[in-house]
């Protein structure tokens, strides 16, 4: 029910008094403690609303969340918000001033508006860290699809301290994106990746130049990885497959790695070590993945998941995966033994207008920042944070 909060710990008699009594018996090691208190403040989060300034203080009223996306650093949040005569508007929300008690911020729009629908977003690190946002448009019409590279620094005081010049601002004309990724791999410099349908299109920024790779299925999902010169795709027909990007568009062996789930994939992730891949699919399937085996290693249970497109969350450093279902409820789970610690309903009445779209960070605002959930619905931004 809507208002109410549904706290839900997997494992039996876990409260603060035990664990620390374990604790000073000697039953439980310095890094089983950390782990079990980290679970124990998950479980504690407390819902408070966002207080939002803006410029424009009648559209906040009116303009509904679409999605919600942070930067690497968690100091901003892009936003795409539903406007009531049609069509999306995008913003940038400083996170800096998001302190407790009063968890104030100050939303950053602009003119951009498109009548088109978003299918697909990601922070972009063309001139530095996060200069620009990548938007895949769907086309519309006799107005084809485009992805569009928009400069942060259009968002009035949202470029860093000394970069006083706007980004660079481009448009590349590409036929119905369902995915983007950007490359922070040296071996695809300045360069993204589009899932379409049957195919994976890279485009460098600067030069111009594309490459082509055919596939059997429409391209969902995407993520290069940092390290390895790999580019992993999930597709609607449930395949996940790697692109080596050294090896061009030529012959058959640009495809290193391939999986299978059993439906259509909808987020792919890569952890830091770049050995395993967590993945989630359309029948709510969320597993973990060893690249060099390519086995199955873990499954996450209790995602709901019919047909949307639904993100994945990794935070390795909070030692938690994030997802949204389809039903409307938060699920936190343990990253290393796969338990489910958290199960949060939306503020709002479940609808498939109404899907939360959540952001999760350990210094939310940036370096002096506190760990918490941001969760954005309706008109509405919400904190779950905790100490």
């Amino acid at each position: 029910m809507p208002g109410y909060f549904v706290v839900k710990i997997a494992r039996m008699g876990f409260n603060a008094s035990s664990m620390l009594r374990k604790s000073q018996l000697g039953f439980l090691n310095v890094s089983n403690y950390c782990h079990l208190a980290h679970e124990l403040r998950l479980s504690c989060m407390e819902r408070k609303k966002v207080q939002i300034r803006s410029l424009d203080p009648s559209a906040l009223a009116s303009d509904r969340f679409n999605l919600i996306l942070a930067d690497t650093n968690s100091d901003r949040l892009f936003t795409v918000n539903d406007v009531k005569v049609g069509g999306s508007k995008y913003g940038i929300i400083n996170l800096q001033s998001l302190k407790t008690p009063t968890l104030k911020v100050f939303m950053h729009e602009n003119l951009y508006f498109t009548n088109r629908k978003v299918n697909s977003v990601c922070w972009a690190s063309l001139n530095h860290l996060d200069s620009h946002i990548l938007l895949c448009l769907m086309g519309l019409a006799e107005t084809p699809g485009c992805a569009t590279l928009l400069p942060a620094s259009l968002f009035v005081n949202n470029h860093p301290a000394g970069i006083d010049r706007p980004g660079m601002l481009c448009s590349f004309r590409i036929p119905g994106a369902w995915s983007c990724a950007w490359s922070l791999n040296i071996q695809a410099n300045n360069c993204f990746s589009t899932g379409l349908s049957r195919r994976v299109l890279l485009t460098n920024v600067v030069t111009g130049h594309r490459q082509s790779f055919g596939t059997s299925s429409d391209v969902l999902a995407q993520q290069f990885a940092l390290m390895a010169p790999l580019l992993f795709n999930g597709c609607r027909s449930g395949e996940i497959f790697a692109i080596d990007l050294r090896c061009g568009n030529q012959g058959k062996g640009w495809k290193a790695t391939r999986l299978f789930h059993d439906s259509a994939v909808t987020s792919v992730r890569i952890l830091q070590d770049e050995q395993c891949l967590m993945a989630s699919d359309m029948a709510g399937k969320i597993k973990l993945w060893d690249l060099r085996t390519t086995k199955c290693i873990r499954q996450y249970e209790g995602h709901v998941n019919e047909y949307a497109y639904l993100p994945l969350h990794v935070h390795e450093e909070e030692g938690i995966l994030m997802a949204v279902g389809q039903d409307c409820y938060t699920r936190i789970w343990s990253l290393h033994d796969a338990h489910l610690l958290r199960t949060i309903p939306s503020p709002y009445p479940a609808s498939k207008a109404d899907i939360p779209s959540v952001a999760f960070s350990s210094q939310l605002g940036g370096s002096r920042g506190a760990p918490g959930l941001l969760m954005a619905v309706g008109q509405d931004l919400y904190c779950y944070s905790y100490s």
